[in-house]
């Protein structure tokens, strides 16, 4: 049985279970990240890991887009206010990185759920998703340098997502990537027939779910330091990681679930 959440304007939110549907609800602009939407879902995110209760969220776009990125009216906005407030654009550049970060860092996993048009904002979210569904529909499009700017906040997650060489290429000619080369770059990690996201979906957080959210949440962290660590520097820290989990209460219940060949208590019915 599904619960709705709170309401929120440029969302549309739906929690199962342990799971929190978010789906960007701005179809008539083909989910065009406003900085109320950027605001809602930091909020929504806050939400899901202060309760404690989540343990997944899937972001997807409602109308078959995900993100057409940023809303432009909200940079024209913030070039009206330059005169009283000459850090206006600025602030609002940062908010949409202080967004990506925070999507990047959460400790739930993250899944995306990608359909038709992939750019900007939405391009960055997708870059930060744990696991990444799409269908033969999706066209991720890079287009900043052709409007005569710059892809300044997603920039950091495409090298990391992609490499530096592959990034700097998708940037310099402005790209755009359908399905199958989306998929070759590994920018998504699965690609499925047109209608058939959901079961794709389900059979995912069937996955997810049958692990235990902590030890979800320590090894997002250790892989985000081994990202920048070399490994022999980060012997103890694993060590230390892998003696608290398994001293821990669900270090004991998994392993005792496993010798008496029963599910674990974190495991759904």
């Amino acid at each position: 049985m599904s619960i709705e959440l709170a309401d929120f304007t440029t969302l549309a939110l739906q929690r199962v279970g342990p799971v929190v549907h978010v789906t960007l609800n701005r179809p008539e602009v083909r989910n065009a990240m406003s900085m109320k939407m950027v605001r809602e879902l930091r909020a929504v995110l806050a939400q899901a890991e202060m309760r404690g209760e989540a343990r997944a969220i899937v972001l997807r776009g409602a109308g078959g887009h995900f993100c057409a990125g940023a809303d432009l009216k909200d940079m024209a906005a913030a070039r009206m206010k330059m005169a009283e407030n000459p850090s206006a654009l600025i602030e609002t550049n940062a908010a949409f990185g202080e967004l990506c970060v925070a999507y990047a860092d959460t400790p739930l996993a993250l899944v995306a759920v990608l359909e038709g048009t992939v750019m900007g904002g939405g391009f960055g979210l997708a870059c930060v998703a744990d696991v990444v569904l799409a269908d033969e529909t999706v066209n991720f499009r890079l287009p900043e340098t052709s409007l005569g700017v710059v892809p300044a906040q997603i920039a950091p997650f495409l090298v990391q997502r992609l490499g530096y060489s592959e990034a700097r290429r998708l940037a310099v000619t402005g790209a755009q990537l359908g399905a199958g080369e989306a998929l070759a770059l590994r920018l998504v990690h699965q690609v499925h027939p047109e209608g058939t996201l959901d079961a794709a979906l389900g059979w995912v957080l069937d996955g997810i779910l049958k692990n235990a959210p902590n030890a979800v949440a320590a090894t997002k962290a250790l892989m985000a330091r081994a990202r920048l660590a070399a490994p022999a520097t980060l012997v103890q820290d694993a060590a230390e990681t892998f003696s608290r989990a398994a001293l821990g209460a669900e270090g004991i219940e998994g392993t005792t679930a496993f010798l008496q060949k029963r599910k674990a208590s974190w495991v759904p019915d």
